[in-house]
């Protein structure tokens, strides 16, 4: 949580960003927006539907542990492209960030704002996903980057309003934060305390709640979260997301300058505390309210109550709102929610579109027009979408969501994360050890994630669990310390064995050099050019688009067209001025201090809780 009030860390690196930009969305993409716009921004597009269900049923399932997951938040901006050159790892950072965005996010969000929806309303689980995938759609289409930001704003106001309310009734309900927490352990399901002395009933200790569930900090072996992959782990995962995703990049470069960037960051890390209160603890109060439904220990049980096997925690925030709620609020938790799923589904839509068509599809098509990078980017999107419904039935039965969004990441995140820090603070890693510790961290992990689901978690209270010893005794999160390890290794042997980047190419790019004021040279700066050529077409002539009949017109704005007809082209000089604007690191004297403090200051208040709860 430090490191968010350095973005950048004052490297020149947020300006490799600009590669991953459209240059259609060149203009939203540096606005000089408020730090609590960027804020907020940062925030709603972390916390979707799928935290809402997730770190509850995960609170539900075994206490406060889960919100470890919430105290740890880093941004610095991609910028592997100018570190390092060429254009593969660029390709593998897309490829990687695109199977993230479809087994992690895309996936995980559609299933639980569905869940919310078919708990509320008696429809089908994909006829919610339908319904769902139409307005995110919606608020895709009306808008860039700016729309997005500002529809977060709205959003987060409505989801602190809506969380509160529901957390001050569950703790009402249940007698206070006392009461919950002596409750809480004694919240079995029926079918437990009725065969508790039956030894032949195999479900006898299947819904009992985990004895060390009050803490934040647990032993090294225990299976959902030990300390080792909390501590170690963890960083991982967090620098791939706070550092790399495109979602949380184009928001810290949406900053009108360095202090609103680190002051934006800094207020998403204020507000990163609030779920513990908000989300996880109603979860323990939905446990103690409703032990049958959300504790169910019996698989038959669990089938009938929410269609798994594997338990039905994740249904505790749903079931929370729908029971305790007057029906006026019920609808105002409901926009809740589904303010949290299409703020995080319209970011990942804006960002996955940017990055399919200019990392991918303008290296197939060099001069493509906007026209057709736009097209290109709606109908991509379209198919990332239908892979994520199909593989909803997975994350279904995985039983907690947010350990599954947690696995994911850590068996695909943590190359990104090793040559991050190595780039960084070494300059002796070049490309070629960056390349191939990327690629063998990829191969290592694709083989754990596929391994991990070619076999179904047993049931509780079955008598054998079949998988093999790497997967059920390796936690997610000591994997990703392995997998950690094994890229920094690989990385650094083969950077040894070949010829190191010259320094004129490094100024700024490093830690130690960030300050430097030695001219740069750009590596393959023919290949940079390139990506918006010069010689480039004139875009097509659509003549008056008033004049337009209608049916050209909804063709024109839902694949975005409409607001490119008259758009300026921006010059590679006139890009270069932008990106000096937003990589200037230096700060007035005050601002810097007054961050400084406040970055301490939410350190400690982080220090603090996992003290008081360790």
């Amino acid at each position: 949580m430090l490191s968010s009030a350095r973005v950048c860390f004052g490297i020149e690196a947020c300006s490799c960003s600009i590669f991953w930009l459209p240059q259609v969305l060149m203009v939203d993409a540096f606005l000089a927006l408020e730090y609590w716009l960027v804020g907020a921004s940062l925030f709603a597009s972390n916390i979707g539907s799928g935290h809402f269900v997730g770190l509850a049923g995960s609170g539900a399932a075994s206490g406060i542990g889960i919100a470890v997951f919430e105290l740890s938040v880093f941004t610095m901006p991609e910028y592997l492209k100018k570190r390092f050159g060429g254009q593969r790892i660029r390709i593998y950072l897309v490829v990687l960030a695109l199977l993230l965005y479809v087994f992690s996010k895309l996936s995980a969000d559609l299933y639980s704002g569905a869940l919310f929806i078919t708990q509320s309303v008696d429809i089908n689980l994909y006829i919610a996903v339908i319904i769902l995938l139409a307005v995110s759609a919606l608020f895709t289409i009306t808008g860039g980057l700016t729309a997005v930001i500002w529809t977060d704003f709205i959003q987060v106001v409505i989801m602190i309003l809506g969380a509160f309310i529901l957390m001050v009734m569950s703790f009402i309900r249940v007698g206070g934060y006392e009461a919950l927490v002596r409750k809480f352990f004694e919240a079995y399901p029926d079918t437990t305390i009725d065969n508790w002395d039956n030894d032949s009933y195999p479900y006898t200790k299947c819904g009992l709640t985990p004895t060390n569930s009050m803490n934040l900090i647990r032993s090294y072996d225990d299976k959902d979260l030990p300390w080792p992959g909390l501590i170690f782990g963890l960083a991982v995962n967090s620098v791939w997301y706070w550092c790399s995703d495109q979602v949380i990049v184009q928001r810290a470069l949406s900053a009108k300058n360095l202090s609103h960037a680190k002051a934006g960051t800094i207020l998403a890390g204020y507000l990163k505390l609030l779920p513990l209160w908000l989300i996880v603890f109603p979860g323990m109060a939905a446990r103690v309210l409703f032990p049958n439904e959300v504790a169910c220990g019996d698989p038959k049980k669990c089938l009938s109550v929410c269609g798994s096997e594997k338990g039905c925690t994740n249904v505790a925030y749903p079931k929370l709102v729908l029971e305790i709620m007057p029906v006026g609020l019920r609808g105002v938790m409901l926009a809740v929610m589904m303010s949290a799923l299409i703020s995080s589904l319209t970011s990942i839509f804006n960002s996955s579109s940017t990055m399919l068509t200019m990392d991918i599809w303008t290296r197939i098509r060099k001069h493509a027009s906007d026209i057709e990078l736009m097209i290109v980017g709606r109908l991509c999107i379209v198919i990332l979408v239908a892979i994520s419904v199909v593989w909803i039935p997975i994350v279904q039965n995985f039983g907690e969501l947010f350990h599954y969004i947690q696995a994911i990441s850590s068996f695909l995140a943590p190359p990104i994360c090793a040559v991050y820090v190595l780039a960084i603070f070494w300059k002796r890693i070049n490309e070629m050890g960056a390349f191939w510790g990327l690629m063998v961290g990829l191969l290592v992990g694709l083989v754990r994630f596929i391994w991990e689901y070619l076999y179904n978690v047993p049931p509780c209270g079955e008598s054998y669990d079949y998988r093999p010893s790497v997967i059920k005794d390796i936690h997610y999160l000591h994997f990703a310390i392995i997998l950690f390890t094994i890229v920094v290794i690989v990385t650094t042997i083969i950077s040894l064995l070949t010829p190191p980047i010259e320094d004129k190419h490094l100024y700024r790019l490093t830690f130690l050099s960030r300050y430097s004021t030695m001219p740069r040279e750009d590596i393959d700066v023919e290949v940079e050019n390139e990506d918006f050529p010069k010689d480039k077409p004139q875009q097509l002539n659509f003549g008056n688009y008033s004049d337009l009949p209608w049916y050209k017109k909804s063709c024109m704005w839902i694949c975005g067209i409409e607001k490119m007809v008259e758009q300026p082209k921006l010059t590679i000089e006139n890009m270069r001025i932008m990106e000096m604007k937003q990589c200037f690191i230096y700060e007035e004297k005050w601002p810097r201090r007054i961050l400084s403090i406040n970055a301490i200051l939410l350190m400690n208040i982080v220090i603090f809780l996992f003290g008081f709860f360790a």
